[in-house]
């Protein structure tokens, strides 16, 4: 099986390679400068020589997305609760929810400084704000598309509200859950960086806005990789988290 998920994985490895190959390759023979675009090679040795300052920047910023994108989980999984359970907490939420959604999140930014002042905390609020829309949204049609026919089965045997809630709602939006999970924690890197770009000493967001007026490009996409490491580690993460928890959705999917 191990090997199977290998060659499946050759194509994506092979065009992640050729496109650093070319990039390296055009940097080179159209003589583009270090500060305008710097080549794979360049971006590399700086993840090097400036490990010490990449790491301590990234456990700030990997911080702030944790923290955040917990609280995003259990105030998005308690909001999608009281939705799938009330009709009228689902048409009085929906629509503050979408509308909360449509709101940029750099302009919230700016006034969470303001109101809260620099930093730990607005850094996390942002996150979670960014993360928690995707978690409610299909944690609550997870549990709207519970199993009538086993509720009326537990109704006619006397199960109470909680319990079809525990033993239907909450296994059926499972995997919905996850899957909004997944989405949550890849955008969750872009709430950090964002929170960081407005007010911030530390941070990697922090980092590549310092290190852009001083043509050290090289390290604006060195913070890049490493952002972009993140997010697909959370990701997987994620995956595998699925896979112990709920290991019949997969089959499921599997099978289909």
């Amino acid at each position: 099986m191990n090997k199977n998920k290998f060659i499946d994985s050759i194509p994506s490895i092979f065009i992640v390679l050729s496109v650093f190959v070319l990039w390296e390759i055009l940097v080179h023979i159209q003589d583009i400068p270090t500060w305008l675009l710097p080549a794979p090679s360049e971006i590399f040795k700086s993840l090097y020589l400036d490990f010490p300052k990449l790491f301590e920047h990234t456990l700030v910023t990997l911080q702030e997305i944790l923290i955040g994108f917990l609280v995003a989980l259990i105030f998005g999984f308690l909001i999608a609760s009281g939705i799938g359970l009330s009709t009228t907490l689902e048409k009085s939420l929906y629509p503050f929810l979408i509308s909360l959604q449509t709101i940029p999140i750099i302009v919230i930014a700016p006034m969470l400084l303001v109101w809260i002042g620099y930093g730990l905390l607005p850094k996390i609020i942002v996150v979670a704000l960014i993360s928690f829309f995707p978690i409610v949204v299909n944690t609550a049609d997870g549990m709207k598309s519970l199993d009538i026919d086993m509720k009326r089965l537990l109704l006619t045997m006397g199960a109470n509200n909680w319990q079809i809630f525990r033993k239907i709602m909450i296994p059926s939006s499972l995997p919905y859950l996850f899957s909004g999970v997944r989405i949550a924690v890849s955008i969750s890197v872009i709430g950090a960086v964002i929170g960081e770009w407005v007010g911030s000493s530390e941070g990697l967001g922090y980092l590549m806005i310092r290190s852009k007026p001083q043509f050290h490009t090289e390290l604006v996409f060195a913070a890049i990789f490493i952002l972009s490491a993140i997010g697909i580690g959370l990701f997987l993460l994620v995956g595998f988290l699925e896979k112990l928890v709920i290991p019949w959705s997969r089959y499921e999917n599997s099978t289909e």
